[in-house]
């Protein structure tokens, strides 16, 4: 986690992540989203939609997540890779970034 100016940035590495349960996982890690998080697609959502579950976010001004490591993930299990792109690209609380190379 780092912060620039007033966003707050984020990395959800998916390298090695074998499926949905890894991203899942991943994804309450990078987030610090709470033990209760339901690792679901639903839950996703509403976490990235509502600043109230996003506890950095909520007296950041923004939170950037920014997700590295998906394109093996997305050769892996496209399925669950187009579900996770709709899911970043409705996030009202968070901006997702995908990184193209190394950071």
């Amino acid at each position: 986690m780092s912060a620039s100016g007033d966003w707050t940035v984020r990395v959800l590495d998916l390298d090695g992540a074998a499926d949905k349960a890894a991203l899942m996982d991943r994804c309450a890690a990078a987030l610090d989203l709470p033990h209760w998080f339901g690792r679901n697609w639903d839950a996703l959502a509403d976490a990235l939609g509502d600043p109230g579950q996003l506890p950095e976010a909520a007296a950041a001004r923004g939170l950037l997540l920014v997700v590295t490591g998906w394109r093996e993930f997305a050769r892996r299990e496209p399925g669950q890779w187009e579900i996770a792109q709709e899911i970043f690209e409705q996030a009202g609380a968070v901006r997702v970034a995908l990184a193209l190379g190394a950071l």
